[in-house]
């Protein structure tokens, strides 16, 4: 499994032994313990197989799910799993508790889930749940960056001050975003992101990250 994942640009994330009465079993349909694994990327490792592909090219909406979807259903039959993904909703999976019960992230003040090596620079596209539990080795998580950061810089580097004690203020964001078509948050992504000193090495490059903050308007503003 790890090795076709490689094919694509993606990896194993964490893996999570579930109980039978966790909301994965009512999507799956079945009631018993299992094994749930994570499948994610970090930094920009998916992007030249995505960006290559039928549906991020045929112009259609949502590529990256439909991508998605594809390679999970695909995986999924060819290993005998159930495909979840976590936008199909509502309701909405759990993928954000499950990556933390793996040890895989921390909440950061910024409210996004931060990685100990690749810092907010990563994404789940979908899990895969096995009907067993596997035998797993105890998790060696590490603590997160965000105790020890001082200065925090993600919090005041936002230009419109998006992120706040309160929570992200994402009209305010998007407000900005709408005003400003050049600017370097939609060209090369969040600021705030880009501020964390954690995993720079990990960070989108400008194509992938352009595209994801194009989305992110595109979507948001089609819910007001």
């Amino acid at each position: 499994l790890a090795e076709r994942l490689t094919e694509a640009g993606l990896s194993i994330r964490g893996l999570v032994l579930t109980e039978a009465q966790e909301p994965v079993f009512e999507a799956a349909g079945q009631a018993t313990e299992g094994t749930l694994v994570l499948v994610g990327h970090s930094g920009s490792s998916l992007w030249p197989v995505f960006s290559q592909s039928a549906e991020y090219q045929d112009g259609l909406p949502d590529p990256l799910d439909r991508w998605s979807r594809r390679l999970g259903n695909a995986l999924a039959t060819e290993f005998h799993a159930t495909v979840l993904f976590p936008f199909d909703g509502p309701p909405w999976l759990p993928f954000l508790d499950w990556v933390q019960r793996a040890g895989v992230t921390h909440a950061s003040p910024t409210g996004l889930a931060i990685d100990p090596d690749a810092g907010l620079w990563h994404a789940l596209r979908f899990a895969l749940w096995f009907d067993r539990p596997w035998s797993l080795p105890s998790p060696q998580a590490k603590a997160s960056p965000c105790h020890t950061c001082q200065t925090q810089p993600c919090l005041n580097t936002c230009p419109v001050g998006a992120f706040t004690d309160d929570g992200y203020l994402v009209e305010k964001c998007l407000d900005y975003l709408s005003e400003h078509p050049h600017c370097d948050c939609l060209q090369r992504g969040c600021l705030a992101r880009h501020a964390c000193p954690v995993g720079q090495e990990y960070a989108y490059a400008p194509e992938h990250a352009a595209f994801h903050m194009q989305a992110f308007l595109r979507d948001q503003r089609g819910k007001v």
